[in-house]
Parts: C-alpha cells; sequence; structure tokens
C-alpha cells in the first residue's frame, strides 16, 4: 500500500477491500489462458455499485488501468493484467437483488456465479438457460462481457437473448442504466447490447436484470459413436429435422481418451473417430418413438456405428460429463485453445478444410477438438509435444491461427467465438471485421472511455 495511489484510494473508500500480497496478484492477475505473467498494481473487490464507480473516477484521476475481473474462466487473456493494471474483482458483489413473477426477470449482481443463478431461477419453477460446462465458476459479468453461448445455444441462443436489463459504470465514471428490463424500446440506440460483448472495455457490468422462461420438457440423451466426419452434419440434419433438439454436441476420439483419464466412465465399446452427446424433448410416448426412429435410421444409413440411450439421470449425468469434461481434463498440459465459429450451413465444408490445415501443421503436435455442432461453434485445443520449448510452440500456434483466420475468413466465420478477443486474439480481429467497422469501434470507445482505461491492450492491437 506504499504507492500513493493507492493510499489515496484508500482514503477515498475507507471499506474498500484491497489486496497487494504476491499470492493474491498472481491469482486474480490471470485467466485461464496461463500465458502472461501476472503483475498487477493491486487487487480491489467493492462491494457496491457506488464503490465500483468511485474507483473508475479515481482510476480517470490518476490515469491507472482497470481490467475487470469475473471468474476468469475465459480462454482468450482477456482477464489478464499484467501491466500494472488495478485489478476489479466483482465477486464479492454476488447476491441475487430481486425476482418478478410478472416480468419472469431475476435482477443480480455482475459476480454472481451462473450456477447460482441457476439455482435461483429453480426456486420460482423457473429457468435461466445460458449453460456450460464453467458453470460453477464463471460469473455473470463475465457471461455478458463476452456474449457466452455454451451447450444450449441450439435451443434458446446467446446471453444476449436473456438480458433485459444493465447498469453498467461506463469508462468515463458515469452510471447508466440500460434497458431497464423493457420487452420494447425503440427510444434510440440500445446500448445494452452495445455493452454485451464489449469485454471490459466500454464500461463494467455492476448488475444485469436477466429473463427467465419456463423448464423444457422431459429430456432423454443419447451418445452416438460415427465412423467419419461426414456423418456429424448428416445426423445433425436428421435429428433436428424429426426431433425438438436441446443440444448437440460432438467431440473427438482424443477428446474422449482425456475424459476418460480424467476420470470419466467409457459409455460406448470400442475405439471411433468421432462421438456425439444429443439431448432432445422427450416428453410423451410419441416423442420417444421418434427418437428411436431417428436411431435406427442413422444406423441403418451407416452415419452411426453405435450408440446408448440414457436410462436414468444418472446415465444422462455421465454422458454429458463425457463432454463436458473435457476442457477440465485439458488444463493441466495447458493447450493453445481456439475458439471458432461458422454458419451452420459452411461447417462440412469449414471442418474438411480445417482438419487438412491442422493435420499439415501440426504433424507433432496432438490435437483435441470439441464444439457446438448444432451453432456452428467449434473448439480446437493444441497440445505441446514433449521436448518443444514453450515459446517455440507458442510462435508455431501463432503461425497457424494466422492461417486459420484466412480460413475463417472465407467462409464468413469468427476467429471468437464465445470467449471474445481479449489478449490472444487482436491480431484477427481484421479477419471478423472490416477495417471501416474497426474504425467505429475505436470511436465508440473513445466516447464511453475518454482515457483508456478500461482494459487496454485488449481487443485491439494498440488502444
Amino acid at each position: 500500500m506504499s504507492d500513493p495511489r493507492l493510499a489515496d484510494l484508500s482514503r477515498r473508500l475507507s471499506g474498500l477491500r484491497l489486496l497487494t500480497a504476491p499470492a493474491d496478484l498472481e491469482h486474480y492477475g490471470r485467466d485461464w489462458t496461463r500465458r502472461w505473467i501476472p503483475a498487477p498494481l493491486a487487487i480491489a473487490l467493492p462491494a457496491s455499485a457506488e464503490e465500483v464507480q468511485a474507483i473508475v473516477r479515481w482510476a480517470n484521476e490518476h490515469r491507472v488501468a482497470i481490467v475487470p475481473s469475473g471468474g476468469r474462466t475465459g480462454l482468450s487473456g482477456g482477464a489478464v493484467a499484467a501491466n500494472g493494471e488495478l485489478v476489479l474483482s466483482l465477486e464479492r458483489m454476488n447476491r441475487v437483488l430481486d425476482f418478478n413473477a410478472v416480468d419472469r426477470t431475476l435482477t443480480v449482481q455482475s459476480g454472481t456465479i451462473l450456477q447460482h443463478v441457476h439455482e435461483a431461477a429453480r426456486q420460482h419453477g423457473l429457468i435461466y438457460p445460458v449453460d456450460f460446462a464453467a458453470r460453477g465458476s464463471c460469473s455473470i459479468g463475465g457471461n455478458i462481457a463476452t456474449n457466452a453461448g455454451g451447450i444450449r445455444v441450439i435451443r434458446y441462443g446467446n446471453t444476449r437473448e436473456w438480458i433485459a436489463g444493465l447498469k453498467v459504470i461506463a469508462g468515463n465514471g458515469e452510471l447508466l442504466e440500460l434497458n431497464r428490463g423493457l420487452i420494447k424500446n425503440s427510444s434510440g440506440y440500445d446500448f445494452r447490447q452495445l455493452l454485451i460483448g464489449s469485454e471490459g472495455t466500454l464500461g463494467i457490468v455492476v448488475e444485469a436484470t436477466l429473463k427467465l422462461t419456463d423448464p423444457p420438457p422431459p429430456s432423454q440423451m443419447m451418445l452416438l459413436a460415427l465412423p467419419d466426419m461426414d456423418a456429424l452434419m448428416q445426423v445433425f440434419e436428421l435429428f433436428r429435422a424429426r426431433l425438438a433438439l436441446q443440444a448437440f454436441e460432438f467431440f473427438t476420439d482424443h477428446a474422449l481418451r482425456h475424459v476418460l483419464a480424467h476420470g470419466a466412465q467409457r459409455a460406448i465399446d470400442g475405439d471411433y473417430p468421432y462421438y456425439v452427446v444429443t439431448e432432445f424433448d422427450a416428453a410423451d410416448e410419441r416423442q420417444q418413438e421418434a427418437a428411436l426412429a431417428a436411431f435406427e435410421h442413422v444406423l441403418e444409413q451407416g452415419w452411426v456405428s453405435d450408440g446408448v440411450i440414457a436410462q436414468s439421470e444418472a446415465q444422462a449425468a455421465a454422458l454429458w460429463r463425457l463432454r463436458e469434461g473435457i476442457t477440465e481434463s485439458l488444463a493441466p498440459r495447458r493447450p493453445y485453445k481456439n475458439d471458432v465459429s461458422v454458419r451452420v450451413s459452411a461447417v462440412p465444408t469449414f471442418l474438411h478444410e480445417m482438419q487438412a490445415l491442422l493435420a499439415r501443421e501440426y504433424p507433432q503436435a496432438e490435437v483435441v477438438w470439441f464444439g457446438h455442432i448444432g451453432d456452428g461453434n467449434l473448439h480446437i485445443n493444441v497440445l505441446r509435444p514433449d521436448g518443444l520449448a514453450e515459446d517455440a510452440f507458442i510462435a508455431q500456434c501463432e503461425h497457424v491461427t494466422k492461417l486459420l483466420a484466412a480460413t475463417l475468413q472465407r467462409h464468413g466465420g469468427s476467429i471468437s467465438a464465445e470467449h471474445g478477443i481479449g489478449l490472444v486474439k487482436r491480431a484477427y480481429l481484421e479477419s471478423t471485421h472490416s477495417a471501416a467497422e474497426i474504425a467505429l469501434m475505436r470511436g465508440v470507445r473513445k466516447v464511453f472511455d475518454p482515457h483508456g482505461i478500461l482494459n487496454p491492450g485488449k481487443l485491439f492491437v494498440a488502444d
């Protein structure tokens, strides 16, 4: 606390928790990328929107950069503080503030963990449908900052569709109340939608009003083993036509091997190159019969080699673990990750080009990929070969990412589907957006954050 800037902040906010211990700086200064050495100035843990606003105003006066911090489960370096920034952690702002039965909304502070949102919604017989494997540690604020998607986008869409209102502290220190929970609002620019996906570069979300909906009908799950990559889209298209899909996820044999080694249980005997976990409505006998008929059809067509239908909630959970456990099982290897998307119609051609590119450029590295076929989002994880230095490995991966970005550009895709641009992908922003768009994005940022204190270095190559 010897830094005079921190001393001034402590005088202004006598009750503010400020951490400067080396272990705290390391813990709060990084996200799941683990590629940068954390070096923040300090960690601030405000307990209210008023404290956040005071911190932002202090930061503007002292020209101290701020890195907003939620659950830090991102994979693009968006929550990394490596250059003397103040980390503003929202973890203490984790309360459910209001439930409105008529509006069917839940208002929460931005540090609220996603799983706690799910639990709060269920207490009122409703659901907040955005969901993914990191639900136990990611926060609503971080979900909003990256417009997170997850495993049920095919049914419910991304985070953007479920935000009815936001309270935000803009980079200039102003408190903005955006949309106020309205269903219809055609009164000018919708800054709420602009803030969603902005990666903490325009403002800090302090409160969110979330839309809730009815729970889905009873469902069933299948695990399918596929003989080749072409079968992925054939099975998806048939299942989408015949069933009411809630999720349609795939992974490779490489991914399965790591999850099994991490403690999951094998559900299908034998080895196959591709697997699908799918969940669909099965509320009545008609829907259950349709699912069985679809399963039999894909078997007859040779698109599926084997499969299993979950017979209990425990078995369904075990099948989901085969998909949701992939990221955790790979984490000790610190993989280099790509999170990309294309239109669903472009998936077949892109998959073939992507697989050829990865096979050519990574002759020695193991590449583990999986994704959400139903929304065109693929996750690529490259594991560093033994004996290859970290710097050389990163350089190789960044070269391949440049080639991948060019491939995505040809297909009209995005270099970041749901983890943001952050530090990792900022060099490839132009593969997704035109120069004119990027210029406008920079201009918007200047209006919201005139001194560039919020998450500098993220999203754009240079602020």
